[in-house]
């Protein structure tokens, strides 16, 4: 990398700022008091939180905060502030250099409503899950808090609320579009996706004088500027709608063959004419990238996309399609007189980076202000490791691809033997049982593009979809050398695997699902299909469930061979965009078909900025081209529907019975109204249940059996019998887990 280049400098090829000398802290500091036993005089950064400061790599804060004190800054930390006044954003005094403002590993909206829009009755990232210690659309309050603290002062946005707002977005919970949160926040920058290189780029300019509204040239950042601005005059804005779509999603010819001289040039040449220069193909694609670095692609408006769904879809799409580090152009939208300016995604840190800022000085506990509090997210993840970031998958409903991009960054296997190591000497309570190695997904560690050049070139929104890309390798030796590794550590008795499986790449490695089965799995396996039925599936980008029984048959195989008895926990979404009733209906007679008893079930929540989510406002196909003719897509929006749908997933529920007996009717399958095995919910109502308080049998219809509980009552509980699909009721729990490193 060029140490000279603020695009490809090496993550720690900065010289230091002269406050290393006080070295690393045992805690960032959240107090004056702490800041003085430090022997500090101010902070040159404080960062701004909605969550507890865990000191762990797990949560965004802690990982910025250790990076920029490696960096040489004293780094300040204020968690979960009173939002009400100003006064809490003074506690550490004006930074130095800026404000670093987060809603927290989550989103402010996500972490306080259900995907009902009622209000959550605790947040995991609170001591002792106390719920409402953060304001709603925290990073905008935030940001304005710190202006009113000390005018005047830099405020830089970032994390996975600020990364999902950077451009006019849907807003589920006001069911509106809303803007950038750039002008709603009136931060000076926004850094999005993987923040890494950019915020230490910015704090070493910031401390070498440089005014923070006049830096423009880094990637991962958004600003606002005036209507028209360009950084230089070499700079080509075009229309978003004159950019073309992506080619066919399988077929990969090779873009760097040598072209053959053309025929009319030969003619030409043999005439006498002036001598044609031929160009090769990779030639012309080096122009094309090199103009595609001074590009810009001009977004609808504001004022267009809010009032205009088609454009809103249009918009979505392009944007998307402008996420590859390697071809990326820099993106405008108005948003009244002035713009919002994003510059292309961030490039992904190399493994050695990634090993560093993981092996920082984490003290890998909550800070001792807590006492003995509880905060759930931290027990979730405290035996667990972090061995990769960025996920190819695209599902169209998760935000994981938006924010950390599609490219795996994986660290190397010494880093993560070394951090469980340290994990098992510093974390206390550790009982030698590792609770994951993970990320995202599970199993994509080490996984990429076999060629750096088509990597680089490639506009598919998914690795996977339709079909797993013939240019991606799927070797899943790295990760079956550190789970063999890892479980030999001294002190380490068994490594389980907590992060959700991508099974359709799994199965390309039998000899990954037997390492995986016979030694890394406690009893239960999750997994998510999603779904069983090809409409709602195509709309996420999920595989059929082919992939799903190929996988099941070894993973029962290897248990019954390892001599186990365990089960795959699926999960499913109801509510998506795509799904009709009848998909719901096919999905609920496969469960029972398979004895599954769902106990957490998952309705669709719409994100900002997911594809997904777009289908839900738009109700257009973004993943394909978007005109006013386009492909249509079903939404599931009232309550009575959305309800509804989530019924069909827990149709053992009998409080789920009345609801489900009504739109069988509606939808001429009485006949799954009944006490057979091919039926889907009994006849009748047990006794204080919603629907029949005084436990009467409800008869339903001819040759519908109202017999009691022995014939049809589900048991929640139900023993796990050998040969047997399990009942879920106390499968673990599908909470929040904790979002990767900011």
């Amino acid at each position: 990398m060029d140490s000279n280049n603020p695009i490809t400098r090496p993550l720690f090829g900065h010289r230091k700022f002269w406050a290393h000398r006080f070295g690393p802290a045992p805690f960032l500091p959240m107090s004056r008091a702490e800041m003085e036993s430090l022997g500090w005089d101010s902070c040159d950064i404080v960062l701004i939180t909605g969550d507890a400061y865990i000191d762990h790599p797990s949560f965004g804060m802690a990982l910025i905060g250790r990076l920029l004190e490696a960096q040489g800054f004293r780094v300040g930390i204020i968690c979960q502030p009173d939002w009400n006044s100003a006064v809490d954003f003074r506690r550490l005094g004006k930074p130095n250099l800026f404000f670093g403002v987060t809603a927290g590993n989550m989103d402010s909206m996500v972490n306080r409503y259900t995907s009902d829009r009622k209000t959550r009755s605790d947040d995991a990232y609170t001591p002792n899950a106390e719920p409402n210690k953060r304001p709603d659309r925290a990073v905008t309050v935030y940001a304005q808090r710190c202006r009113e603290a000390f005018p005047g002062v830099n405020v830089i946005i970032g994390s996975i609320e600020a990364s999902l707002r950077r451009i006019a977005h849907y807003d589920y919970w006001s069911d509106k579009v809303r803007r950038s949160v750039l002008p709603d926040s009136k931060a000076d920058l926004l850094i999005f996706g993987n923040a890494e290189r950019a915020l230490v780029e910015v704090a070493h300019r910031l401390a070498k004088g440089e005014n923070l509204n006049e830096i423009r040239d880094l990637r991962g950042t958004a600003f606002m500027v005036p209507s028209g601005w360009q950084p230089s005059e070499e700079w080509e804005v075009i229309d978003s709608t004159e950019v073309d779509t992506p080619g066919a999603l399988v077929q990969h010819a090779d873009p760097y063959a040598m072209e053959m001289p053309s025929q009319a040039a030969s003619t030409a040449a043999v005439a006498g004419e002036h001598p044609v220069r031929i160009v090769s193909r990779a030639e012309r694609l080096n122009a094309r990238r090199e103009r595609r670095a001074h590009t810009a692609v001009r977004l609808p408006s504001y004022d267009q996309v809010k009032d205009d769904p088609v454009l809103y879809a249009h918009a979505s799409r392009t944007f998307h399609l402008e996420s590859n580090p390697g071809n990326a152009r820099a993106l405008i939208q108005a948003h009244g007189e002035r713009d919002v300016w994003l510059n292309p995604p961030p490039i992904p840190l190399t493994t050695e980076e990634l090993d560093q800022v993981y092996e920082l000085p984490y003290a890998r506990r909550p800070h001792p202000a807590y006492g003995e509090a509880k905060i759930p997210a931290w027990e979730m993840i405290r035996f667990s490791v972090n061995i990769m970031r960025g996920c190819f998958g695209g599902c169209t409903f998760c935000s994981i691809t938006e924010h950390e991009g599609r490219i795996i960054q994986s660290r190397s296997e010494d880093s993560v033997l070394r951090e469980i190591e340290e994990m098992r000497d510093k974390t206390p309570g550790f009982t030698g049982i590792v609770s994951d190695l993970g990320g995202p997904t599970a199993n994509m560690y080490h996984l990429k593009c076999k060629d750096e050049k088509i990597e680089s070139a490639c506009r598919r929104l998914s690795c996977v979809y339709p079909d797993i890309c013939e240019n991606l390798g799927t070797d899943h030796a790295p990760l079956i050398s550190l789970y063999r590794k890892a479980r030999t550590l001294k002190g380490v008795k068994k490594v389980l695997i907590g992060s959700g499986l991508r099974y359709d790449l799994a199965v390309r490695s039998p000899e990954y699902i037997k390492e995986l089965v016979t030694h890394h799995v406690g009893g239960y396996l999750k997994i998510a299909p999603e779904h069983t039925e090809e409409g709602p599936l195509s709309k996420m980008m999920k595989p059929g469930m082919g992939a799903y029984d190929r996988f099941k048959q070894l993973f029962d195989r290897f248990s019954r061979e390892a001599g186990k008895e365990q089960y795959l926990i699926p999960y499913f979404i109801a509510a998506h965009p795509g799904t009709q009733d009848e998909d719901m209906l096919h999905l609920a007679l496969w469960l029972k078909k398979n004895n599954f008893r769902l106990d957490q079930v998952q309705t669709f929540l719409p994100t900002p900025m997911a594809m997904a989510t777009t289908m839900y406002h738009s109700e257009r196909n973004p993943l394909k081209k978007v005109t006013r003719s386009s492909e249509q897509v079903s939404t599931v929006r009232n309550g009575r529907q959305r309800k509804l749908q989530k019924a069909f997933l827990r149709y053992h529920d009998p409080a789920n019975w009345p609801l489900l007996r009504e739109a069988l009717k509606e939808m001429g399958r009485a006949d799954l109204i009944g006490n057979g095995k091919k039926q889907l919910i009994p006849a009748w109502q047990p006794a204080g249940v919603p629907g029949n308080p005084c436990g009467q049998p409800v008869k339903t219809g001819k040759n519908q059996s109202s017999e009691g509980p022995k014939a049809g009552f589900p048991r929640r509980n139900e023993a796990l019998r050998p040969g047997s699909r399990p009942s879920l009721a106390a499968a673990p729990k599908r909470s929040p887990a904790p979002r990767k490193p900011r």
